[in-house]
């Protein structure tokens, strides 16, 4: 497929006065896609390089999967949770053959998945005998926007004017070991650690194997959970089903949501036999969670993932993806790092960056900038060895010309 025409962009777009002011939104629409590549609602297309926010598992209209969904939408799209929900055990099933653990609770996004995990590690702690228990979480972290999510986060800007947050916190650094053990030598509270196996929205930081493989220890003589939150970084996108799978570790707890659906709406929390009982019929619950369309995404997308390769295709596409940045940018004065795993690749420069997106969509590319300064590429996972050049020959010559201009 050839490369996307330029886009030229709109000098704005119509206010929506009914809708909160929420987002910083570009000047245009997006009206529909095709494998990794979307069109706006003015005809101009665009290679997908940011997929949703890692969202967009197998592209736009996938082939296999939109009859499938079609089928589903025909048949039941929610039922409640009063009831057993066939698909709900097929998916779970599925998730524990891969992972290694033994059990799902569904919900509708990371943020839930992410306060089903703090939830489950202060009940652990409860039942403990721990009156106030705390948990480890790290600075740059981000694990939603909710109250309790956003205080487990570490990013000050999107805390600010939402104090008091919730207590119960212990920030420390990431990949620092030492850190993490003066934490489990001075506070007898502590219950858990949570952290990101990749930090997504802090600028692509991606925890050490051998500093998981750490914490894995420490957890096991501690008796504390690790609770890895797998959401932007997991269902294959690094090569593996899960980023820490690179470790060869297991966690006990594991927050999924982002890619699992391929675009529909889905949350789950996946644990180990540590974790698996820790609640109980009316500890915890939801109303859309599990519902039989999200339920039947998430089955079709492993499989798909399973039929076509894709873990290995990120594995081989990224590997090429990364390379051609790295070729590219060799040398180029402003360019800290490239890094990452699979199609999940930061690319950080040392100044902030933002204009970058704008730029980016012009010339026909849709990417992001997160933590001010990183270039962030997380295409879905069908992404070609020829698309992800194309993302190269897109990128970089803007990359080059805005470091020159801001020199």
């Amino acid at each position: 497929m050839n490369a996307p025409e330029p886009a030229v962009t709109a000098a704005a777009t119509r206010p929506m006065p009914h809708v909160l002011n929420t987002y910083g939104r570009l000047p245009f629409a997006l009206s529909h896609g095709q494998g990794c590549w979307v069109w706006d609602t003015a005809g101009r297309r665009y290679l997908d390089g940011l997929g949703g926010i890692a969202v967009n598992t197998l592209g736009h209209a996938h082939p296999k999967l939109v009859p499938a969904l079609q089928e589903q939408v025909a048949r039941l799209m929610h039922c409640s949770n009063y009831y057993q929900v066939p698909l709900q055990e097929q998916l779970a099933a599925k998730l524990c053959e891969i992972s290694g653990l033994d059990g799902a609770f569904f919900c509708n996004s990371g943020l839930e998945a992410n306060e089903a995990a703090l939830k489950i590690a202060r009940k652990f702690g409860h039942d403990k005998g721990i009156a106030r228990p705390e948990i480890i979480v790290y600075e740059k972290a981000f694990h939603g926007r909710s109250i309790a999510t956003l205080s487990a986060t570490g990013n000050p800007k999107v805390q600010a004017g939402f104090g008091p947050l919730v207590e119960g916190f212990v920030r420390v650094p990431l990949n620092d070991l030492a850190a993490v053990e003066a934490v489990a030598r001075s506070n007898p509270n502590v219950v858990a650690v949570f952290l990101e196996t990749i930090q997504g929205e802090g600028g692509v930081n991606p925890a050490r194997w051998e500093y998981l493989q750490g914490l894995r220890a420490l957890c096991d003589r501690q008796d504390w959970l690790l609770m890895l939150d797998e959401v932007q970084c997991g269902i294959g996108r690094t090569g593996k089903w899960f980023a820490h799978q690179w470790a060869g570790i297991s966690p006990d707890v594991m927050p999924l949501a982002k890619g699992l659906g391929s675009g529909v709406p889905i949350g789950a929390l996946v644990t180990g036999p540590r974790a698996l009982n820790v609640l109980g019929p009316g500890n915890h619950g939801t109303t859309f969670g599990g519902n039989p369309l999200a339920m039947r995404a998430g089955v079709e997308t492993l499989r798909i993932c399973e039929d076509d390769g894709l873990l290995a295709n990120a594995a081989g596409v990224g590997a090429a993806l990364r390379d051609g940045l790295a070729r590219e940018l060799a040398g180029l004065g402003g360019v800290r790092e490239i890094r990452g795993a699979g199609l999940m690749i930061g690319i950080e420069l040392d100044r902030p960056c933002g204009v970058l997106l704008a730029r980016a969509a012009e010339a026909g590319l849709l990417i992001s900038v997160t933590a001010d300064s990183v270039i962030r590429i997380v295409p879905p996972l069908i992404l070609t060895a020829d698309e992800a050049a194309q993302i190269v020959a897109l990128l970089c010559p803007l990359i080059k010309a805005f470091l020159a201009e801001s020199t």
